[in-house]
């Protein structure tokens, strides 16, 4: 019977990520797996396969690895290039190594430019009767790549370069072969969108800029497209050379009311993950608005100081103990959980107000000195599409900025509301008079778009 090539992706939504499980019917390779394994082993025991090698392509700057964890747990190997320096014990892989699991054939690629010493895994079968798949990481992605900034924005330039070449080498792999990236679904690893095809190396030819472009011309447009960065960012790096992944995160604590109000006056921060409409009904007091989603734990993190306590707040206690572990998965352990039960919602504060576009032209005077409208999307989403009269600042900076916000009540909005609910909770903690824009921008009429640029901040 000749031997079988099967790639099984493992969708993380929460991370904007994906994590692919490759075997031969028998064993099994795992690339790039999160923190939390048992996704990944659950999809590994429904293929009915055993998992006897798992790799990292790099050092990962947006989530904690579960690599080191899932290879101690199933006494595999842990695949990771040699040159990186890690507390770890690690199967050092270069260049050119071929690591056989069961009936497949890993080579080893150097792809630096996401990170320095960034790799990519070509599997093939041990016939080598087909062209296989190429495990890619945050190197080439679909329609697109890895943006180069995250290790050092002085470096971006540099490693944009090496981006380039890295794509081109990949380019050489038969055209048949399937591409595999980790990044590029919503994470924000990836430089930009993707194109949503792109999944062979004859597709890529087309459609990826590093094979399209010219090295110069490549770079230009690569560095001037890199958005913000969110803030756990600058975390992981450290956390994954540490080896925090071969730990489970703490089982988080669950507070009653009274242990609730002490962490709030110990200066917890409190985050309500009800949908927003139930936020602006009525809250806890300081009480912050994250609704729990996929971006859950990003907008979380980005939004409070790093290390402090977080309270999470909601009326189901299995939705407070998936945004725990959506939080772990980032390394963000400091979490308690406090189910909010009838009385405490009957006796929440007054809540916030709500409107949506129709009410802002009817009712506020842009630029008057008793009313603002803030923008709380990204930069380059201002630019793009700029709102008249707004003050343009973005929800990460908004804590730091909060006095930049003129006087008088604020009126807040993003493109679809989700992003302008956080912020009207950070406004309201502060002191502030805040109504809630949410509707999106599309709804914004013409006589108030564009003509006049906001102030960007």
């Amino acid at each position: 019977m000749p031997p079988s090539l099967h790639v099984l992706p493992l969708d993380l939504p929460r991370l904007g990520n994906r994590t692919h499980l490759v075997h031969d019917g028998r064993r099994a390779l795992v690339v790039d797996p999160p923190r939390s394994t048992d996704e990944v082993e659950r999809l590994a025991e429904q293929a009915g396969v055993e998992i006897v090698a798992v790799a990292d392509t790099h050092v990962h700057n947006d989530y904690v690895s579960g690599g080191p964890r899932l290879a101690r747990r199933h006494r595999a190997d842990y695949l990771l290039a040699a040159d990186e320096v890690v507390d770890l014990e690690v199967a050092a892989t270069r260049a050119g190594d071929v690591v056989a699991v069961g009936d497949l054939s890993v080579t080893v690629l150097a792809t630096p430019g996401h990170t320095l010493h960034h790799q990519a895994f070509h599997v093939t079968r041990s016939d080598a009767t087909s062209p296989g798949a190429v495990l890619t990481g945050g190197s080439m992605l679909a329609g697109t790549v890895g943006r180069t900034d995250l290790v050092d924005p002085s470096l971006a330039r540099d490693l944009a370069r090496a981006q380039w070449a890295s794509v081109r080498s990949l380019g050489r792999l038969p055209a048949d072969t399937t591409v595999h990236p980790t990044h590029g679904f919503g994470s924000f690893c990836a430089a930009g969108a993707p194109d949503g095809g792109g999944l062979t190396i004859g597709e890529q030819a087309v459609l990826n800029p590093a094979l399209t472009t010219d090295v110069d011309t490549f770079v230009d447009r690569l560095v001037a497209g890199f958005g913000p960065v969110p803030g756990h960012y600058r975390h992981m790096a450290a956390l994954n050379r540490s080896g925090a992944g071969l730990v489970a995160p703490p089982v988080p604590l669950e507070l009653d009311g009274e242990a609730l109000e002490l962490a709030r006056r110990r200066g917890a921060w409190l985050l309500d993950l009800r949908p927003r409409e139930a936020f602006a009904a009525g809250h806890v007091p300081g009480s912050i608005n994250v609704e729990h989603g996929d971006q859950f734990a990003l907008w979380a993190a980005w939004v409070t100081p790093w290390g402090e306590h977080l309270v999470l707040l909601g009326d189901d206690a299995s939705v407070l103990g998936r945004a725990a572990d959506d939080l772990a998965q980032i390394g963000v352990e400091q979490v308690s959980l406090h189910v909010l039960d009838a009385r405490e919602e009957a006796h929440a504060s007054d809540g916030l107000r709500r409107a949506d576009w129709a009410d802002w032209a009817d009712w506020a005077d842009p630029g008057g000195a008793d009313v603002v409208l803030l923008d709380v999307r990204h930069a380059q989403e201002v630019v793009e599409d700029p709102v008249r009269g707004a003050v343009a600042i973005p929800l990460p900076e908004l804590v730091e900025r909060m006095a930049e916000v003129p006087p008088g009540e604020v009126w807040v909005h993003c493109r679809s509301g989700y992003r302008a609910a956080v912020a009207a909770g950070l406004l309201a903690r502060a002191g502030r008079r805040v109504v809630h824009v949410d509707d999106v921008l599309e709804h914004l009429p013409d006589g108030l778009r564009g003509s006049v640029p906001a102030r960007v901040g």
